[in-house]
């Protein structure tokens, strides 16, 4: 629905206001997002599935939401619940980040999850430079999600978890089906899944054989809380492999289109990859603004209401699903000074929720940011003429994914 038809509705909380989700293109602002904002900040939409939702599209009423408890992630897993689109991994894996915690694994994660591992930076900084070594090889233009975000992000979960970066093409394939938002479920999401799991199992058999001072990232800990209690219940090879996946799956498909989402809005304000290039000490500024203004989020947050809670002037039910639009909130007037203005130096008295907030913040931001940090970093330093080799306009977004993406970049320099 357009914003002239909104404007020309009188807004009923009872029925659906829109269909959910927005556009798909992730380099221009979905135009029903101020209008949202400023009319029904909290609003009944119809999302994939048919079923009926919160949109929440406020910074405040979104921060509310994501950090009141009585807001449940894990609950959208159940039966039953409405969905904006059908499970494509299994129910018990939506809630990683509690399993993590339930089985005892939470100080292992976390400590693969720290960007200041020794060494991590150093390998990451020289895989970047590889990654565009081969890429300037090749000649202009390239593709540079397929030739550098993707394989660079990959790198990254290797290298934390402990694989071989030459298996990175099988990994990132199951990706494009684990994060489909489809209508329906479909039988072979299932063994999208599993397979991957199986490999993450054999992956940590293989650093089970391995001298203890040769393993390798979290499964190389892995291996050593499993040799260390061989017959605990409670950390069996799959669950162990289900983690990894979790983790690979979840961190590589967010830093690669958040990278590639970074690097198209720069190419769009050339003169920003050299304010970048002159400033290198303010990359970690210029990311957190990059943060605020990606638009990969392509679905809503998702939360089930566990009773009923007054959010704005809606009173939700129990039951009900309750959506958190990012982009709503991260240009939000009221939290960000001009925020259609993409601000490399900005400074605000309030956080992006990029990483979410509450209790799911995302565990691994500070390794998301200095994986982009690097990133761009080597990009602007190594091709400082960079730019977009075709019109945007014809760049081709995909859909029914979790991401907004496009599915080539091209590039020259």
């Amino acid at each position: 629905m357009s914003v002239e038809q909104l404007e020309g509705r009188e807004y009923d909380a009872g029925g659906a206001l829109l269909d959910f989700p927005l556009s798909r293109r992730g380099d221009v602002l979905p135009e029903e997002c101020t209008w949202l904002r400023e009319k029904a900040p909290v609003a009944k939409v119809r999302t994939l599935t048919g079923d009926p939702a919160w949109l929440v599209s406020s910074y405040a009423l979104a921060k509310h939401v994501l950090e009141d408890e009585r807001f449940s992630l894990k609950d959208t897993a159940n039966a039953g619940v409405p969905r904006q689109y059908a499970l494509t991994i299994p129910p018990e894996v939506v809630n990683n980040m509690g399993n993590i915690n339930s089985a005892g694994l939470r100080d292992a994660v976390m400590k693969a999850l720290n960007p200041r591992r020794k060494g991590l930076q150093d390998r990451l900084r020289a895989q970047a430079g590889e990654l565009v070594d081969r890429i300037v090889a090749e000649g202009a233009p390239a593709d540079l999600r397929a030739g550098f975000a993707d394989p660079f992000s990959a790198a990254l979960h290797c290298q934390v978890l402990g694989v071989p970066f030459e298996d990175r093409r099988r990994l990132m394939s199951g990706l494009d089906v684990a994060f489909m938002t489809a209508r329906e479920p479909f039988a072979d999401s299932a063994l999208n899944w599993y397979k991957d799991v199986g490999y993450f199992a054999d992956q940590l058999r293989a650093q089970l054989a391995r001298p203890a001072e040769q393993r390798t990232g979290l499964l190389g800990r892995f291996a050593e809380l499993k040799e260390a209690d061989p017959d605990s219940a409670h950390l069996t090879d799959d669950m162990f492999a289900t983690v990894a996946v979790s983790l690979f799956g979840a961190g590589a498909v967010s830093t690669s289109a958040f990278l590639v989402l970074a690097v198209l809005a720069l190419l769009q304000k050339p003169e920003l990859i050299g304010y970048l290039r002159e400033h290198p000490g303010r990359m970690g500024r210029a990311v957190d603004e990059l943060l605020r203004w990606n638009l990969s989020v392509g679905d809503g947050l998702p939360r089930i209401a566990t009773q009923d809670i007054q959010v704005g002037d809606v009173l939700v039910r129990e039951g009900e699903l309750v959506l958190v639009l990012l982009e709503g909130a991260n240009f939000d007037p009221e939290a960000f000074e001009n925020p259609g203005e993409l601000d490399l130096g900005r400074e605000s008295r309030n956080a992006h929720l990029a990483f979410g907030a509450g209790r799911h913040f995302c565990p691994a931001s500070a390794l998301g940011r200095t994986h982009a940090e690097i990133a761009l970093g080597v990009l602007v330093e190594r091709l400082p003429g960079l730019r977009l080799a075709v019109p945007a306009e014809n760049l081709v977004w995909r859909t029914g994914f979790i991401k907004r993406l496009p599915e080539r970049l091209p590039v020259a320099w």
